[in-house]
């Protein structure tokens, strides 16, 4: 990663259709964004990659897809609507809104998210003479109060009777858990064994800030293992180191970049918790939660519901309720860790300068751009266009005929696309194009009839 500022990421996601506000021409919409042309692409890479090496990579995990919409029981099962809330806090002067525990940190106090409002409004009025507020300069606040971030639905209300909220989910996990039972039966599978999903989830975040990398609605990738009781510990370690060499060896990411947060104050039913953080513009923040949940999850969903949700272990001959391991990371927010760890900015030798995108080839939104040399030449056109055909059988490839060979390579360098062939004289005469390579900037030249196995061998 270079050193590389917020502002750069959110100017090139723009400018190449990675990331646009949501309902820009009216203005957008705070914290909600759209992915565009390249940025769902690469969006689907990165969730592709992760099933890929959890779901696939293992015989005893499998995938579910749960509904958005669930029952209210699930979320006051889950402690949700009770606890699921922000510590408030609101400037007198300009009324903007912020997270307590944020402001502290930008005074540098630590302030635990899981503190009650008590604590919270107690830690805040020792620190009040250091914390400013960020948009108007003022030091005058109300107290602290709790915000829940639950996003509430008039589902099935139709005359507004007042019935019992729906909601749109917090969270991904709590459909694997009412699904536990159903996929334990119909799949017949024993423990240790994982359920994983890739969803949208909704949050009404009080200050959705720094991009992508705090939003109202975004993707969640989350797995939840499901361990006997006396292994949850082993499994939990055993999953930390998983996790970690996934972004190392999977992605790419630098270790000098990554680091390990543990917690030190603990939901009540947890027995471990840490956070794989990364070095982004804006510092050190979690990327991905794993933790150590215990047997609260399926116990509350069993007493909420009335359904029993134990498991009779046939070797054993115990029952009980499986322990849970949960490993847990945002589409949005690994998205916005690949860019920054990807972003170079290049002096080149005639004195320009170039902005590249180092993806992985498993992750670039483009694998290969076809260019003919000139566009006003049909024969080069048309045998462009004949190469790119076939090409596209295999990879994801873009067709680009508009400027100059150099403003084509820049904008693919940008895109992140690791190879781009171009289709000139040469080829017409002796079956022959050229080859760029996104890294190095060196050409070669490869024969058409050894093309397609030239690049497997590069991309796969």
């Amino acid at each position: 990663m270079s050193d590389i500022d917020l502002d750069s990421l959110v100017s090139l996601c723009k400018r190449r259709g990675f990331i646009y506000q949501s309902s820009e021409i009216y203005g957008g919409l705070a914290a909600v964004y759209d992915y565009g042309p390249y940025g769902v692409e690469l969006a689907n890479n990165i969730k592709q990659l992760w099933w890929k090496d959890l779901v696939y990579g293992h015989d005893n995990i499998v995938g579910l897809d749960s509904a958005i919409f669930m029952h209210p029981k699930v979320w006051r099962a889950s402690g949700h609507i009770a606890n699921f809330s922000d510590p408030l806090v609101e400037c007198r002067h300009c009324h903007s809104r912020f997270r307590a525990d944020e402001l502290l940190a930008q005074a540098g106090v630590k302030a635990n998210e899981t503190m009650s409002e008590n604590e919270f409004n107690q830690l805040f009025d020792d620190y009040r003479h250091l914390v400013v507020c960020p948009d108007c300069g003022q030091q005058n606040f109300t107290a602290v109060r709790r915000f829940n971030l639950l996003v509430e639905s008039n589902l099935g209300d139709f005359t507004g009777s007042g019935a019992e909220p729906v909601y749109l989910r917090g969270e991904t996990c709590q459909g694997i858990y009412v699904n536990y039972k159903n996929i334990m039966d119909s799949t017949r599978l024993q423990l240790p064994f994982g359920i994983a999903q890739i969803g949208k989830a909704f949050r009404n975040e009080i200050t959705a800030r720094q991009f992508i990398f705090r939003t109202r609605e975004f993707e969640q990738m989350e797995l939840q293992y499901f361990v006997k009781p006396t292994e949850d510990l082993e499994e939990f370690n055993q999953w930390k180191e998983q996790r970690w060499n996934y972004y190392i060896n999977n992605l790419g990411i630098s270790t000098n970049n990554l680091q390990w947060h543990k917690h030190e104050k603990l939901a009540f039913y947890a027995k471990a918790a840490f956070d794989i953080e990364y070095k982004f513009p804006f510092g050190f923040q979690e990327i991905e939660g794993i933790h150590a949940r215990g047997d609260y999850d399926l116990s509350q969903h069993q007493k909420y519901s009335g359904v029993k949700l134990d498991y009779y272990d046939p070797i054993s001959h115990e029952t009980f309720i499986p322990h849970i391991v949960e490993a847990s990371s945002g589409v949005g927010r690994v998205f916005l860790m690949l860019l920054a760890e990807a972003y170079g900015e290049e002096n080149l030798p005639d004195g320009s300068k170039r902005i590249v995108l180092h993806l992985k080839p498993a992750l670039a939104p483009i694998k290969v751009a076809v260019f003919p040399l000139l566009r006003n030449r049909p024969e080069l056109v048309a045998k462009a266009r004949e190469i790119f055909d076939q090409l596209k059988v295999h990879w994801r490839c873009e067709f680009d005929d508009n400027g100059n060979i150099g403003k084509r390579y820049r904008r693919q360098d940008e895109i992140g696309t690791p190879y781009s062939v171009t289709i000139d004289f040469d080829t017409l005469a002796n079956n022959v194009v050229t080859v760029r390579d996104r890294d190095s900037m060196k050409q070669e030249s490869i024969n058409v009839n050894e093309l397609i196995a030239y690049l497997s061998s590069k991309l796969n």
